[in-house]
């Protein structure tokens, strides 16, 4: 990469379409467009459903990952390539200050945006501080190194993925057997892209996999009167541009107590990430991961000033380029860009919420099986050596902690599956390395 900045974007030419696609190259504008598309796609589920399950507006929430995405791009320069979406980590403190029960639009919203932004805060210093350690020490990536190795970043990138299993396959699964099926010929269409088609078209496998379901889908349901049918007026009937429902927050202690621990989840989430698009591109990205904090956290919180949700940098989008190969962080610019029009498109918010969840869930599996994958290629490509013990522990561990979404409750702060598993993984490592010397 350049020693400027902002990271530029070299034009690829002549080369194949199997090729290695670098966060400084790009490909032409209708690939560049399509492979945005596809990135959104990709967040879509999750980042709609974290807000319905607390209550907020949609539209804001995608439209917050959008602007959310560009501000985490300004700060790394546009060297990492990742995607920023509504987070997890927020639904159990947000419900808890709110008092939400699940029926429609949350009244109390304004009291979690404030506790929002000062999780955000706390998250920014956080990223102030490892900044400015990494300028400091000379070697960037040493101390990061030196407490994250292969076999623990590998470990946390594949744990990601299997956390994520759980809501995959719940959503797959739906509440038929004719759901469970299109869910599984989802996938399917997914496979049949990836393996039977070439060039872009296969590189677009998520997207068109997608599309694949959803004609066979409304063909099944709409046409043949199978299942639950696609229900098109809600399309029909939403204006094609339109501001979403926008919230002013409202800063009480209790909740801002209760929700700024979240910080250390998003940081455990955002280092396990970070670890996994370095691997993936073999550029060493540690000398970024202060930035990226930074960006987050300042994406969080002009998120939650406005009625977004807290944001967090999407492991979805991660699988999609461990598939794809492309790594440009033009096309995430893109997908940032494509997420605003979105979110200030009530029609094109409709049309993406006809989307049926078995198909959600079906690509949701595949999704999500490739960020585990990723985890399991970052040991193969560092040559971990499993005769060795302390390296068994490491990875058995957290796999179990990260799989089984074991919780560690402090009080009123919970500490998810994740970020347990994350920072076990690293303490433990430390443990036994330091066992081992003596």
């Amino acid at each position: 990469m350049s020693n400027t900045y902002f990271s530029g974007w070299r034009r690829l030419q002549g080369r194949g379409a199997d090729v290695v696609v670098q966060p400084d190259e790009c490909l032409s504008w209708p690939q560049n467009i399509a492979m945005g598309a596809q990135h959104v796609v990709a967040m879509f589920g999750s980042t709609i459903l974290a807000p319905l399950l607390m209550g907020f507006d949609t539209n804001v929430a995608i439209l917050m990952s959008g602007i959310g995405t560009l501000i985490f791009f300004l700060f790394v320069g546009g060297r990492v390539p990742s995607y920023l979406g509504s987070s997890f980590a927020f639904i159990g403190g947000v419900i808890a200050v709110t008092g939400y029960t699940g029926a429609g639009h949350n009244a109390n919203i304004p009291v979690a945006l404030g506790a929002i932004i000062i999780c955000g805060l706390v998250y920014a210093v956080i990223g102030c501080v490892v900044w400015w350690v990494n300028s400091r020490s000379g070697d960037a990536a040493g101390w990061i190194d030196a407490w994250m190795p292969p076999v623990v970043t590998g470990a946390i990138v594949a744990v990601i993925g299997l956390n994520l299993a759980p809501i995959a396959a719940k959503g797959a699964m739906g509440g038929s057997t004719f759901e469970a099926v299109m869910a599984l010929a989802t996938v399917l269409c997914v496979g049949v892209v990836a393996v039977f088609t070439r060039g872009m078209l296969q590189r677009l496998l998520i997207l068109a996999g997608l599309l694949l379901a959803y004609v066979l889908y409304a063909l099944l349901t709409n046409g043949m009167g199978l299942g639950k049918p696609i229900d098109f007026a809600p399309v029909a009937q939403a204006a094609w541009f339109g501001l979403p429902r926008f919230t002013a927050p409202v800063f009480k202690l209790d909740a801002m107590i209760l929700i700024a621990p979240v910080a250390v989840i998003l940081v455990a989430e955002n280092l396990g990430h970070l670890k996994a698009v370095s691997a993936m591109t073999g550029y060493n990205m540690d000398r970024y991961v202060g930035r990226a904090f930074v960006g987050d956290g300042v994406a969080t919180m002009l998120s939650g000033s406005v009625g977004g949700t807290g944001l967090t940098t999407y492991a979805e989008n991660i699988g999609v380029m461990a598939v794809t190969r492309i790594y440009s962080t033009l096309v995430f610019v893109i997908a940032a860009l494509i997420a605003v029009l979105l979110g200030f498109s009530p029609k094109f918010g409709a049309v993406i919420l006809t989307i049926p969840g078995p198909v959600l869930g079906g690509v949701s599996i595949v999704v999500f099986g490739l960020i585990a994958v990723a985890g399991a290629r970052i040991w193969v490509e560092n040559r971990v050596d499993f005769s060795d013990n302390r390296n068994l522990i490491v990875a058995a561990v957290t796999l179990v902690l990260g799989t089984g979404d074991f919780t560690l409750h402090f009080g009123g702060f919970a500490l998810g599956g994740i970020g347990t598993a994350t920072f076990g993984a690293i303490l433990l490592n430390a443990l036994l390395a330091g066992a081992g010397k003596r």
